[in-house]
């Protein structure tokens, strides 16, 4: 009999568990609380408990061709970077094409996922569940949870003294819809992520003035990279990636620098972060150095405290008359339904081996995917982690020994710092990490082999985007058409842009680049020579 398997979520995770479960022929039933797939995706009017939420303006931070899942790509005609009722059709087009609905109980919300008396012998879980009032339960063989890190804001009120002598209205950023009650107001956005930045942009063109604070500033890119082309399609790629690591840091990290202030000088604008080496998360904006130099948004720092009407930042400098504070200050990793013992350290910050398997359970049969963050895009991340974790479940996959997985995580971690900095936020480099489970699975492309066998799709996968159907061209799991939308993938890049005949020079983008990124591996093999 097949094993069972409950999956806690219906939105880009839980789709890929989902999939990914029953195509190695697990028993899968997917719980989702709201009507519908899409998780942070589905927009609403109005916040819910326990759901995540996005405001009315959110488009992908990555383009189509990085943000799809590794075997279906994301039509042709939709637009690179996509509008969130856009990519909400595409969850929806992924549900369909695999047939994942008739296995999601909607409106159902689980209540509790505890393990069973002899868990230590059969891995087993007792998951409750409730739905239109009436609770009931089952017994499964693993649990996947697939929530996300959207759902529960981290609002720091004491790190901000004042802030309940404060007049105006506060709120977190998890409540914000859109831009018209703000108009005329003086409006302070304390957080410089992808939110803060897209919220002060977003109302500098109807308030009276926006004040956008940050702790540590942060690298501001646009979705537009070189020559036209989309950020990721240029700058996520393995050639990128082994510059990364074979260079010496002091030279990785001044192109690193480079390459940020390319556009316009961070230092210029008041956005250069703190420390300019670690490789976080940047934020990708393209209107908010156009809002500072215009003055519709003001940089300040960190807000050291609130008064009845105005805020004081560290520097000493104060603002008046602040109508309204929006604290896009992140959430926290948070499964009521789940004792936090299991996926948290004594420091309560979630701990995971390679960010999915507790380490310290007796029997590996939770998996949390979806958690980790990188520049990559969630739904390949989301469907390489839940590949590994249901032939961990099967039993064709093997995880380490506890101590050895604690070892690894502690390692690990001393890495992280170095290139991320301090953070609560599961980060790691997208290429790396990506290889190491598709390496698990037995499914990582042999790149030399790949050379000699089809050196123009090598070519492409080593110096062209790291695109998710890299990691569905072998082994477990390959997809057949993968090859194929690897070699294409620039052409439905531009596909969607190009909606007029414009005659003129030809694509030069393959040969030309390709001709540079060959002339600068040889320098820097040289420089790494030189350096032994």
């Amino acid at each position: 009999m097949a094993k069972t398997v409950a999956v806690i979520g219906a939105g880009i995770s839980g789709l890929a568990a989902l999939k990914c479960c029953l195509e190695v022929g697990l028993q899968a039933t997917c719980y989702e609380m709201s009507d519908a797939v899409g998780g942070l995706w589905k927009f609403t009017e109005h916040t819910e408990e326990g759901r995540a939420s996005i405001y009315r303006s959110v488009f992908t931070n990555a383009c189509k061709e990085m943000m799809c899942y590794p075997d279906l790509p994301i039509p042709d005609e939709y637009p690179n970077f996509m509008h969130h009722s856009i990519f909400l059709q595409y969850l929806q087009l992924y549900a369909k094409h695999f047939d994942l609905s008739r296995h999601i109980r909607f409106k159902t919300k689980v209540i509790s996922v505890k393990k069973r008396p002899d868990f230590h012998t059969t891995g087993q879980w007792d998951v409750v569940m409730e739905m239109n009032g009436k609770q009931e339960s089952a017994i499964f063989d693993a649990v996947m949870i697939c929530t996300g890190h959207h759902v529960y804001p981290n609002l720091p009120l004491k790190s901000f003294p004042g802030i309940e002598k404060f007049k105006g209205r506060y709120i977190h950023n998890k409540d914000y819809k859109d831009p018209k009650e703000y108009q005329g107001k003086r409006v302070l956005v304390v957080g410089m992520g992808n939110s803060g930045a897209d919220i002060a942009s977003e109302l500098s063109q109807t308030a009276a003035q926006v004040f956008l604070s940050t702790r540590s500033g942060n690298w501001v890119m646009s979705r537009v990279w070189d020559n036209g082309y989309p950020w990721d399609m240029v700058y996520l790629t393995r050639y990128e990636t082994f510059l990364k690591y074979v260079l010496p840091r002091s030279l990785s990290d001044w192109m690193y620098q480079k390459m940020m202030n390319k556009r316009f000088n961070h230092d210029n604008y008041s956005l250069a972060p703190l420390d300019r080496s670690l490789r976080k998360e940047p934020v990708f904006n393209d209107y908010l150095s156009t809002c500072i130099i215009c003055g519709t948004v003001v940089m300040k720092p960190n807000v050291k405290e609130f008064t009845k009407t105005s805020a004081i930042f560290e520097d000493g400098t104060a603002q008046e008359n602040i109508d309204t504070v929006i604290f896009a200050t992140g959430y926290t990793y948070a499964y009521p339904f789940l004792d936090d013992a299991i996926v948290k350290d004594s420091n309560n910050e979630v701990a995971l081996y390679k960010g999915v398997f507790p380490p310290k359970l007796e029997k590996p049969t939770l998996a949390v995917v979806g958690l980790v963050q990188s520049l990559g895009g969630i739904p390949p991340t989301s469907d390489v982690q839940a590949r590994w974790a249901v032939r961990v479940f099967t039993g064709e996959c093997k995880l380490p020994s506890n101590s050895s997985m604690l070892e690894d995580m502690e390692e690990k971690q001393g890495k992280k710092k170095s290139w991320f900095g301090q953070s609560d936020t599961l980060q790691t480099d997208y290429v790396v990490y990506m290889d190491e489970l598709m390496s698990f699975m037995g499914a990582k492309t042999n790149l030399p082999c790949l050379f000699l066998t089809d050196p123009k799709l090598a070519w492409e996968v080593f110096f062209g985007p790291c695109s998710p159907y890299q990691f569905r061209l072998t082994g477990p799991g390959k997809w057949n058409g993968a090859r194929k939308a690897i070699l294409n993938q620039w052409n439905r890049t531009i596909q969607a842009t190009k909606t007029r005949v414009v005659t003129g020079s030809p694509h030069l983008f393959p040969f030309f680049h390709l001709l540079c990124f060959f002339a600068v591996s040889l320098l820097s093999l040289a420089i790494v020579l030189m350096s032994k």
